[in-house]
């Protein structure tokens, strides 16, 4: 697989839970992985717990599950930390004590649901051994643990309790209704000491003050909160919209004046309390998508950015670095300057659809907006301002239209950020410029397709505007003069259209599953991938241009190898991927899926480890993978996998020969070869001026022997001072051991350990054993033919074919006199002057055909 599994971004409702400072509400640690999602989680001093389904377990430093509780039959609601206990209740009214370290149940009770169904659990402070439970009925029941004793029974108020919390005071707690009231009561008397209404629907949390002011908080289903003055018995405040959904949960902390509120649309929010009124502002906060996601893109060129569109309607901006960088740029207001002016609390009336598509350029950034937005439902497309994180000036639509069944389908900005190109339902494709807002015109006369625009895209150089449309045609269109160049019919109606910009490969996903390549320079159609069982909903480019990366309803994320046209990686995952996005600089790949409000990445495993890239076989069998963040040993296996070793992966090491019809070069050096004829004026040139002197003393180095491979010199053994000075004319004639190779050749016809050692030599050794082959330097007439006979098997053989050409040179202008009187020689000489002409005919039609081919290339217009 050439994605590996790498991290989650902003997903609170999942399968693992974050620990956040509060001070800076940065990111501390992220805890392993469970198998279903997190239902409920509790805290002590020392570990963290989380139900998932009827099992929970306790995470130590915040990161790995130490402990793991398994006995429930239903799924567990409540989680309540008791010194070294903790008790669990699940949707049957079962409460389970466990002993946290041993994992062993210490008590079980059983309730009858239709009597007493446990919805809020307690523990009173300075209650040794003591739990307080509400039910549903709305009765609350006090027991002893320890001794499995019902205690005391709160007849309530016949309204089922949603919460429960302790007050500052001791005795005192606080009963959340489904009706909306707050009861302050005291349980050693069992007397109500105030009681409190809110018209928001049922009390969803419970908190107090602990700072010294008498202030109770309350949070409802609407994501408004009340504050309460418990000493004047009233409603001081109330915080409207603190949450788009429900508050889930809201705590003072200790001794401070903040307010921690975090609800289901993902976000957590820090509220100061020092105003004069004692009013709450937001301090910071952290969030993400609240609904499942409609498009992301890479931002930029440095790929730490991704933009996000959601069903919420938010465009947000999240880091791959740091979520420090994350950024939201709010909701899209029909009118933003009317909202300001009027001061409107609620927008929900004035925001606008949830974006669809968008095409983002950082070109211009600072200068006016760079991301166009098409909305669902609307004729008129929004532009934003990155830089300023805000929704942009202009609502870009055509005047003339009237109808309001008209949508746009399709966006694109141009490369340096001046224009925006936007397709409608109605087939119509319309100019803008980003800077002023103004229509720069239409591209066709009337319409540009017959049927609803699915793609448009603008070149890197702003010369061509490609369009495609449902009723299956892709239009080449000249942007500045927006005439029609030319026109393809498609297969199949196009889903999506694609255009990565540096190497002007188009791609179009098509009704009928497959995937079509064109090249806009050509404007043909270079290749067709075919293999997914679903549509296809979004593609991608890698940086460069080789994969293609795409994501279709079939579960499947698959890469092509657009070179090879195969397809090389294919995964298969749980939930469906609506969009996929790879990083501007190759390291990540972005996805998004069905129901899911996170953005996945996936890591390149191709830049950091050895990857086989063979297509895969038409019969492969693609795993099923986890999304990132969800498998605690996905990586395990994934390192497994790679472990093994293919034979792609396996070191190569080239043969001698790739194929005998071949020419095969050696590996030796030029300067071994390439100035064998030359080098009588070579060394005319490096004669010295005068004759070495002799050393006065002993020489600093020890002498070796002249030659390429250094070896010492023996030292000379002097043991008869009166030895003849008459020197031995046998030893001058003594053969080499090349010759004598040679001469073994002859027999045997075996040329290979006399090749080996004239490649051992230097220019000048081996022209001395070229010389050395005739009669005149103590060599033969048989010597010579063998070394003809050893230039035929290289030229046969096409070895060495730069070796056997030098040395036949040289042969040739030491010998050439003496070469016409042998007979044997002669006729040696004619077969070898034969098999050379046919080498060399073969090599110059390659050379000319080459030649022929490169030139056209170099002054044809393509």
């Amino acid at each position: 697989m050439d994605w590996a599994v790498t991290s989650e971004m902003e997903n609170n409702a999942g399968k693992e839970n974050g620990t956040n400072e509060v001070q800076k509400l940065s990111l501390v640690a992220v805890s392993n992985s469970v198998p279903q999602d997190i239902c409920c989680m509790a805290a002590d001093g020392r570990l963290v717990f989380a139900a998932y389904g009827n099992v929970f377990s306790a995470f130590a430093r915040n990161k790995e599950v130490v402990h793991t509780f398994k006995g429930h039959k239903a799924e567990i609601q409540l989680l309540q930390p008791f010194g070294d206990h903790i008790i669990s209740v699940d949707t049957d009214s079962i409460l389970i004590i466990w002993h946290i370290y041993s994992e062993e149940e210490y008590l079980q009770l059983a309730f009858d649901k239709l009597v007493f169904k446990i919805s809020a659990i307690l523990h009173p402070s300075t209650y040794l051994n003591k739990i307080l439970l509400g039910s549903e009925q709305g009765s609350l029941q006090l027991w002893n643990v320890k001794t499995n004793k019902l205690l005391y029974t709160f007849p309530g108020w016949k309204v089922g309790v949603t919460a429960l919390q302790q007050a500052p005071a001791v005795d005192v707690v606080a009963v959340g209704l489904m009706s909306g009231q707050i009861i302050i009561h005291n349980i050693k008397f069992d007397e109500t000491l105030m009681k409190f209404r809110q018209d928001w629907g049922p009390i969803t949390s419970i908190s107090f003050r602990t700072d010294g002011h008498p202030v109770m908080a309350a949070g409802s289903p609407c994501g408004h909160i009340g504050l309460w003055d418990l000493e004047d018995k009233k409603l001081i405040n109330q915080m409207r919209n603190v949450h788009s959904t429900a508050i889930a949960g809201l705590t003072f902390l200790h001794r401070e004046p903040l307010l921690v509120t975090n609800g289901a649309d993902n976000a957590v929010r820090i509220w100061i309390f020092d105003g004069p009124a004692g009013e709450g502002r937001l301090l910071r906060f952290r969030m993400g998508h609240s609904a499942p996601l409609t498009s992301i893109r890479y931002y930029g060129q440095n790929g730490q950015q991704i933009l996000s569109a959601s069903q919420d309607g938010t465009l947000q901006s999240f880091s791959t670095v740091h979520e420090k960088f994350n950024k939201s740029l709010g909701h899209g207001l029909i009118n933003k300057k009317r909202v300001k002016r009027k001061g409107l609390q609620n927008t929900m009336s004035v925001r606008l659809p949830p974006i669809t598509k968008f095409a983002a350029e950082a070109a211009r950034e600072s200068d006016w907006d760079g991301i166009i937005a098409c909305h669902q439902g609307k004729l008129s497309c929004s532009t934003w301002n990155y830089q300023r994180s805000t929704i942009g000036s202009y609502f870009l639509k055509p005047k003339e239209l009237k109808r309001d069944d008209i949508t746009a389908t399709a966006v694109d900005i141009t490369s340096c950020g001046n224009f925006a190109v936007i397709g409608l339902s109605s087939g119509t494709v319309d100019l803008y410029n980003m800077q002023s807002g103004i229509h720069r015109g239409s591209f066709g006369k009337d319409q540009a397709h017959k049927g609803s625009v699915r793609g448009v895209a603008v070149d890197g150089l702003n010369q061509l505007t490609i369009t495609t449309g449902s009723e299956g045609l892709l239009k080449f269109w000249n942007f500045k003069s927006k005439g029609l160049i030319h026109s393809v019919s498609l297969d199949s109606s196009p889903n999506m259209m694609l255009l990565h910009r540096d190497s002007g490969i188009l791609g179009l996903a098509l009704d009928d599953f497959s995937i079509s390549v064109l090249d806009i320079e050509t404007r043909k159609i270079v290749r067709e991938f075919s293999g997914h069982q679903g549509q296809i909903n979004d593609m991608t480019f890698s940086p460069d241009g080789r994969w293609l990366i795409s994501a279709a309803m079939d579960c499947s994320i698959r890469t092509w190898d657009l070179p090879s046209g195969c397809l090389v990686d294919c995964f298969l995952l749980d939930s469906a991927p609506l969009n996929v996005t790879m990083s501007p600089t190759g390291d990540f790949l972005a996805t998004s899926h069905v129901d899911h409000l996170g953005i996945y990445l996936w890591s390149n495993i191709s830049l950091y480890s050895v990857v086989s890239l063979r297509p895969l076989p038409t019969d492969y069998v693609p795993s099923v993978v986890m999304l990132p963040g969800i498998c605690q040993t996905q990586d395990v296996e994934v390192s497994e996998e790679n472990a093994e070793p293919s034979d792609e992966m396996l070191e190569y090491s080239s043969p001698e020969q790739l194929s005998e019809q071949l020419v095969t070069l050696s590996l030796l050096p030029e300067s071994r070869w390439k100035n064998l004829l030359n080098l009588d004026v070579i060394k005319k040139k490096n004669k010295p001026k005068e004759p070495p002197k002799v050393p006065k003393s002993a020489p600093f180095f020890i002498p070796t022997v002249p030659g390429l491979v250094p070896r010492y010199a023996a030292p000379e053994q002097n043991n008869n001072p009166q030895q003849s000075k008459v020197v031995n004319l046998g030893i001058l004639a003594q053969k080499s051991d090349f010759c004598l190779k040679l001469e073994e050749g002859l027999l045997n016809n075996k040329y290979e350990t006399a090749l080996n050692l004239l490649k051992e030599l230097g220019p000048s050794g081996i022209e001395t054993e070229l010389r050395n082959l005739s009669p005149d330097g103590g060599g033969s007439i048989e010597v010579m033919q063998s070394f003809l006979k050893m230039i035929e098997m290289m030229l046969e053989r096409k070895r060495d074919f730069e070796l056997a050409q030098a040395y036949l040179a040289l042969f040739l202008k030491l010998h050439l006199k003496m070469l016409p009187s042998e007979p044997v020689l002669l006729e040696e000489m004619t077969k070898l002057s034969s098999q050379v002409e046919e080498n060399w005919i073969h090599l110059q039609s390659l050379f000319n055909q080459s030649m022929c081919i490169l030139n056209y290339i170099k002054s044809a217009l393509l």
